[in-house]
């Protein structure tokens, strides 16, 4: 076993998410949105899932490692974003600085911050969480949402 020199924030528990990137496109994404556990296990694990477990790709190989790319997105605790329309929820969003949790009856899926630079139309970012989720491209309109920053340490 190895010792780590571990400063208090790494030991805070927070949600974390690792990002892979090859070539500018996705190679896998994986992490915890809610706190579970100290931030150092939380990127460990999340770094070793998305590389070996995000069922969007196949596992990573030894080959491939020279040429990723890792981000390390520390999140803050999601909030309820309470709006009265489709509109009002629109006029909240801030691209760029809210990763958003869409929920819809049974269903949920998230956008870290990050993915506005990839998708900067508001109805577009939440349709496409929509159809993330296996839901028709307008249930955002009834949606829970929720939202969270995210502090990015990349490579």
């Amino acid at each position: 076993m190895y010792s780590l020199d571990l400063t208090p924030q790494m030991e805070e528990v927070m949600g974390c998410f690792v990002t892979l990137n090859k070539d500018g496109r996705l190679r896998g994404c994986i992490g915890h949105i809610l706190p579970q556990k100290p931030l150092y296990e939380c990127i460990i694990e999340n770094a070793v899932n998305a590389a070996t477990a995000d069922p969007r790709f196949t596992p990573v190989t030894a080959d491939e490692l020279d040429d990723l790319h890792i981000d390390v997105s520390v999140l803050t605790v999601p909030a309820p974003l309470e709006y009265s329309s489709p509109e009002d929820l629109l006029s909240q969003l801030r691209p760029g600085i809210d990763g958003v949790v869409l929920r819809s009856g049974f269903r949920s899926s998230t956008y870290l911050p990050q993915v506005w630079e990839s998708i900067t139309d508001k109805n577009m970012f939440l349709e496409s969480l929509c159809r993330k989720q296996g839901s028709p491209t307008d249930c955002w309109k009834t949606a829970k949402v929720d939202v969270y920053q995210a502090q990015v340490f990349a490579e």
